[in-house]
C-alpha cells in the first residue's frame, strides 16, 4: 500500500469511526503531513482521491471538510444505495436462491395453462385469509409432511415471512410490552418489533441453542407477551435448536404465558437430514404461531407464506391482515397452489438442498485458512463468519463494495454490539465459480486491512 494510500485509509477509518463527523474540518494538508509524517503533496494526492470518492468537500480559500454523504457509509447496508444495486457482480449479502436455480421454463407453461384453465383469475380478489382451495391443500399437505393437525380455518396467507412478522407484531405488541429476541437475529423483525414500541431484551443463540436459565429468568422477571425465534437454519448463524429444546421452550412459553412467534423460511433446504420438528408441532395450548414461507426456494415474485395460529389470535391476525391489503394477490396464490403440490415441484426442491450444498462447500473451501472462522450449517442459505483480529468491518465494507462485492455486517443482526467481528455470507445467490471469484476479492479486500 503506497503512503498516499495509507492516508486515504486513515482519513476514511476515522470518519467511519466518527472521529470526524458529517461537517468537521479535517487538519491542513500540512499540518495532517507533519501528523502522519508524509509528504504534503502525499496528502494532497490523497484528499484529491477521497474528494472524489465523496468522502470529503473542498471549499475554496477555507479547506477540506467532511461532506454530509459520508455518514451513509455508517450503515451502507441499510441506508446507502450500493447496497442494492443490481450492479454488484458478487452478491453474498443476499439470502435469495439464485433465479437460474428455479424452473423458470415450466413456471411459465404452468402459468399459462393455469390462465386457460382459469381465465377470470387476474379479475378477482382474494378473501383476507387467502384463497380456501390453498389453505385446504396446504392443511393436507402439512398434516403428511409435518404431522400438523390444523384446518384451513387456522391458516393465513401473507405476502411473504416479512409481512407476516410485521402482522404479528402489530397484532399481539403494544408500546411498553417486554418482548425477548434473540442475539443475533433478522434485523427486519428487530425493526417490526421496534416500531411497535416494544422493549426488547436479548437471548444468546449458540451452537448449542439456548441457555434455558436465562430463557425462564427473563420469562419470569419481565413477563414478555412473545418471543421472536428462528430456531430452524438460524438467520444469520444457521444453527438449529435440539428437539428437546424445542419441547423445554413450548413448556415454558406455556408456563409464563409468553406467545412464541416461530419463523421458518428454510425448512426444506437440509442437507442431510430434515430438521426437528417445529415448535408448533409440540404446542397443545395454542401458545405457538408459526410462519412457514416458501418464497425463497420456490418462487420469490410469487411472495407466498403462510400463518398458522389457533382460536383468537387467528382472529387478531386477520384483522390486521384486513386492514394491510386485505388478502395477498389471488393471482399469486393460484400460481403456488397450480405448482408446488406436484411431483416435478417436490423433486427440483430436492435438486435445489443438492446445489446449495455444493455451494455451501465451495465458499467454505475458499475460507479454509483465511484466519475467518465459522461452524457449518446443517441447511439454510448462509454462513455466519467471524473476522480475524484487525478486520474492521466496516472497512472490509468499503474495500469490498469498490470490488464490487456485497455481505452483510453482522451489526445489522445485532443492534446490542455495533462492533461485532461477524459478517453473514450468503452462497445462494452466485454459481460455485463466482463464489471462488468474489471470496479471492473479499478475502484480498480482508488482507489490505492486516497492519
Amino acid at each position: 500500500m503506497s503512503k498516499s494510500e495509507q492516508v486515504y485509509e486513515t482519513v476514511v477509518q476515522a470518519i467511519l469511526k466518527g472521529e470526524w463527523k458529517p461537517g468537521d474540518k479535517l487538519p491542513s494538508v500540512r499540518c495532517m503531513g507533519s501528523r502522519l509524517g508524509v509528504h504534503r503533496l502525499t496528502v494532497l494526492k490523497a484528499y484529491q482521491r477521497l474528494q472524489e470518492d465523496g468522502w470529503i468537500d473542498v471549499r475554496t480559500k477555507s479547506g477540506f471538510y467532511v461532506c454530509e454523504k459520508s455518514v451513509e457509509t455508517k450503515k451502507p447496508y441499510v441506508e446507502s444505495p450500493s447496497y442494492k444495486d443490481d450492479s454488484i457482480l458478487y452478491q453474498m449479502s443476499r439470502a435469495l436462491i439464485a433465479p437460474d436455480l428455479l424452473p423458470n421454463r415450466h413456471l411459465s407453461s404452468d402459468i399459462k395453462q393455469l390462465l386457460d384453465m382459469e381465465p377470470r383469475l387476474l379479475g378477482t380478489y382474494s378473501s383476507t385469509a387467502g384463497d380456501l382451495r390453498l389453505r385446504e391443500s396446504l392443511a393436507d399437505y402439512l398434516l403428511e409432511t409435518s404431522n400438523f393437525s390444523v384446518t384451513a380455518d387456522e391458516l393465513l396467507i401473507t405476502s411473504g415471512a416479512q409481512q407476516a412478522i410485521d402482522l404479528a407484531a402489530r397484532a399481539f405488541v403494544k408500546p411498553g410490552d417486554h418482548v425477548l429476541i434473540e442475539r443475533p437475529t433478522y434485523g427486519p423483525a428487530i425493526e417490526a418489533l421496534q416500531e411497535q414500541k416494544a422493549t426488547l431484551h436479548p437471548v444468546d443463540f449458540t451452537e448449542s441453542g439456548y441457555d434455558m436459565n436465562q430463557v425462564e429468568h427473563l420469562m419470569r422477571t419481565h413477563q414478555p407477551v412473545l418471543f421472536y425465534i428462528i430456531p430452524t437454519f438460524h438467520n444469520p448463524t444457521g444453527f438449529t435448536l435440539s428437539a428437546y429444546q424445542r419441547k423445554e421452550l413450548v413448556e415454558l412459553a406455556e408456563q409464563y404465558k409468553c406467545l412464541l412467534l416461530e419463523d421458518d423460511v428454510c425448512h426444506d433446504i437440509y442437507f442431510d437430514a430434515p430438521p426437528p420438528p417445529p415448535c408448533f408441532f409440540y404446542d397443545t395450548e395454542g401458545v405457538v404461531v408459526y410462519i412457514r414461507s416458501f418464497s425463497k426456494y420456490i418462487s420469490p415474485g410469487l411472495r407466498i407464506s403462510v400463518m398458522m395460529a389457533r382460536g383468537d389470535r387467528i382472529v387478531k391476525l386477520l384483522r390486521i391482515k384486513a386492514m394491510t391489503d386485505n388478502g395477498s394477490p389471488l393471482f399469486n396464490q393460484a400460481v403456488f397452489r397450480h405448482i408446488f403440490f406436484t411431483d416435478r415441484m417436490q423433486g427440483h426442491i430436492a435438486k435445489l438442498r443438492i446445489a446449495m450444498q455444493l455451494r455451501k462447500a465451495s465458499m467454505e473451501q475458499q475460507l479454509e485458512g483465511s484466519g475467518l472462522t465459522w461452524i457449518s450449517p446443517k441447511g439454510g442459505l448462509n454462513l455466519w463468519v467471524k473476522l480475524p483480529p484487525g478486520w474492521d468491518v466496516n472497512m472490509l465494507i468499503h474495500h469490498s463494495l469498490k470490488a464490487s462485492v456485497s455481505f452483510l455486517p453482522g451489526a445489522i443482526c445485532d443492534p446490542w454490539d455495533s462492533s461485532t467481528p461477524y459478517i453473514r455470507l450468503s452462497y445462494s445467490y452466485l454459481n460455485e465459480k463466482q463464489l471462488a471469484e468474489g471470496m479471492k476479492l473479499l478475502l484480498h479486500a480482508g488482507k489490505m486491512l492486516q497492519p
